[in-house]
């Protein structure tokens, strides 16, 4: 079991962005569904390691959040804050790691009794994080498309630019690169459990 732990970055001289993370992350099919804690802070329960993974990926986009993942057992609540175990003490202590991350390395980390793979799953989440943390608006206009799957011909037509400049926006990006790691993270995630 997951429990994610997220935090908003610079909460007191910005605005509340609660609300418009609770209905973005209310999309997502979870144990427990992500609620306010207390403040800035929300926390939700997953049991799918994929899904962690992209909404982590997702989080680290935004660049306004620390996420805290916790990984293992847990004994559920009728809520996400209600729960107890392993998991939310590893989620609270992963997102405290998280804030003290300095501001070149993403804002994630993850913690667990599976240490070793836990710090793997951390450490790829954070190269991940680097990556697409630098796309540029265009690169990131290619790769969304190309993902809600338009063609890369269609992408260049709606664009108006040529084929091949789509895809020097996908390569420059590491679209192919960030999702050839996808289920080696999934696996390193499923592992830290």
């Amino acid at each position: 079991m997951f429990v994610l732990t997220i935090d908003q970055i610079g909460s007191r001289s910005g605005d509340d962005r609660v609300p418009e993370l609770l209905a973005r992350l209310g999309s997502y099919e979870c144990e427990r569904p992500f609620e306010r804690t207390v403040g800035d802070e929300v926390q939700g329960v997953i049991s799918d390691p994929s899904l962690v993974r992209e909404i982590a990926l997702a989080l680290i986009r935004d660049g306004s959040w620390h996420i805290g993942i916790g990984a293992g057992e847990a004994s559920l609540g009728d809520t996400a804050r209600s729960g107890t175990g392993p998991a939310y003490l590893h989620a609270r202590s992963a997102v405290e790691r998280a804030k003290s991350a300095n501001r070149f390395t993403p804002s994630v980390a993850v913690d667990s009794d599976q240490v070793d793979a836990a710090a793997s799953a951390e450490s790829l989440l954070r190269v991940l994080g680097f990556i697409i943390s630098g796309r540029t608006d265009a690169q990131w206009e290619a790769i969304d498309a190309h993902r809600a799957g338009e063609s890369v011909s269609d992408i260049a037509d709606r664009l108006g630019i040529s084929v091949e400049a789509v895809s020097q926006r996908r390569g420059y990006g590491a679209q192919s690169i960030e999702e050839a790691a996808w289920p080696t993270l999934d696996a390193l995630l499923d592992g830290a459990q």
